[in-house]
């Protein structure tokens, strides 16, 4: 997806963020300067792209630019039992081993990046008067979708959140810094994406669309422990569509862009500093500014080589440079001759895989789960028929008759091993206490209950004056 510039970001003071000031604080005087820009529907379109130009973040080096998810595995991945840093040195490390600072930029630069993404998009909800009768539903559609996408992600790395949901003025600090509680968040994301869903179709791979509306609010039912028989409805709903499918071959899945698996991705372009991604390169040996991080564990490889079948190669593998460490092999920006992966880009640092959000293979174990329903174990033959869909693209090809949760939770491992699911799955599992107090113990880290959140970032406790309080153990 080309990374079209949001025009009115050319004169607004949001872009930027110095530890004196955030994307909170200038938010107001954003708002007022928008006041009139948006006058017909190619102009919310820009609104519209501009979101997702949030989502996407910046390919930098400047520690100022917003991100976004291009350091989402430092908060999710490496907070797991999947992957750690490679040296345990610096701020980054602070993940793997959970001691994780109130004062840490990683956690810093997501929060205030995706709180960017919700003020681009509530400035298109706000304007949306401009727009005309064909096209304002599906403004509002795409609009909502990314916000509630935006917040699911926020409510569930740090709790409970400020509710934003419509554009401040100067004197709504305490709006800004108010955090509301989880139950509030999750009432916005469920309305916002009910709304999606009446409203788009599956045009699009890099925006909305109702299938990824469908599969995100049917995994925020999921998250909240409730209303399975709608999660398992929504999931069907897609698989029923027609529009998506497993694709034969696992490696298609990362290296053919806009593939039948993909249902929504953020969408990047090789070798172009605007519109490119350096997530990937961070990941490799001596690559990027960062590099040698989200390396993977002795724990996820052992998992990987027991139950990945065809999808271990195309998972991880040796670092030569340093043979005993791992590299993700998902999304690698240089390719790998002996794995027929083509490099990306000419310069690993300007990649541009799409990063995938929402895949087919990820529903269809989603409709196990919703099947499962809290359960401990199902032998209910359409829970079978996803989970072996699966198992046999992998491979592994041995008729299942029953899924326990366990099998469950392992084949989401293995199946979205370093795609930002783990954490979320052991979380959302009711397991993530008792694994990764286990993996911490034999790691010699020091994971406790209160890591299960993201501290808010201090510079938000600060700015508040005194309108915030700290997550208990920061």
């Amino acid at each position: 997806m080309k990374k079209i510039k949001y025009l009115v970001f050319g004169f607004l003071s949001i872009i930027t963020v110095s530890c004196e000031e955030n994307f909170l604080e200038p938010l107001p005087e954003s708002a007022i300067s928008s006041i009139g820009y948006f006058q017909n529907d190619e102009e919310i379109e820009s609104g519209i792209i501009g979101m997702y130009d949030a989502i996407q973040g910046v390919n930098s080096n400047n520690l100022d630019d917003n991100f976004s998810i291009q350091r989402e595995y430092y908060l999710t991945e490496m907070r797991s039992d999947n992957t750690r840093t490679k040296s345990s040195e610096g701020e980054a490390a602070q993940f793997e081993s959970y001691t994780v600072t109130a004062s840490n930029g990683i956690v810093a630069n997501y929060y205030i990046s995706f709180y960017e993404i919700i003020y681009r998009a509530n400035l298109v909800l706000e304007n949306l008067e401009a727009a005309s009768a064909e096209k304002s539903a599906s403004f509002e559609a795409e609009a909502k979708f990314v916000r509630a996408y935006a917040y699911f992600n926020l409510v569930r790395l740090y709790g409970d959140v400020p509710l934003i949901d419509k554009l401040i003025g100067p004197l709504e600090k305490e709006v800004a810094y108010t955090r509301v509680s989880s139950d509030e968040i999750y009432g916005l994301i469920i309305s916002d994406l009910e709304t999606a869903i009446q409203n788009l179709d599956n045009t699009y791979v890099n925006r909305a669309s109702k299938a990824a509306a469908q599969t995100l609010l049917a995994k925020v039912y999921l998250t909240q422990g409730t209303n399975y028989p709608e999660a398992q409805m929504l999931l069907e709903s897609v698989i029923s569509s027609g529009d998506y499918s497993l694709e034969p071959e696992f490696k298609d899945v990362f290296y053919n862009e806009g593939n039948s698996e993909v249902i929504f991705a953020v969408g990047y372009t090789s070798d172009i500093t605007s519109d490119s991604q350096n997530i990937s390169a961070e990941w490799l040996n001596s690559v990027g500014r960062t590099s040698g991080v989200n390396y993977v564990t002795a724990d996820a490889r052992v998992a990987l080589d027991a139950m990945g079948g065809n999808r271990t190669a195309y998972s991880y593998r040796q670092d030569m440079a340093q043979p005993t460490q791992y590299q993700v092999v998902k999304y690698l920006p240089n390719g790998d001759e002996s794995l027929g992966i083509e490099p990306t880009a000419s310069n690993p640092e300007l990649a541009g895989n799409d990063w995938i959000v929402i895949r087919y293979a990820d529903v269809l174990l989603l409709h196990v789960e919703a099947i499962l329903a809290g359960g401990q174990e199902t032998s209910a033959s359409a829970a079978l028929n996803s989970f072996q869909k699966v198992r046999d693209r992998a491979g592994l090809t041995d008729p299942v008759t029953s899924i326990t949760k366990q099998d469950l939770l392992d084949e989401r491992r293995v199946e979205l091993a370093f795609e930002n699911h783990r954490f979320f799955d052991l979380v959302r599992f009711g397991v993530a206490q008792e694994v990764l107090s286990a993996f911490s113990n034999v790691n010699g880290y020091n994971f406790s209950a209160t890591d299960l959140l993201l501290p808010i970032p201090q510079r938000e406790i600060n700015l508040s004056n005194g309108l915030m309080e700290q997550n208990p153990g920061y």
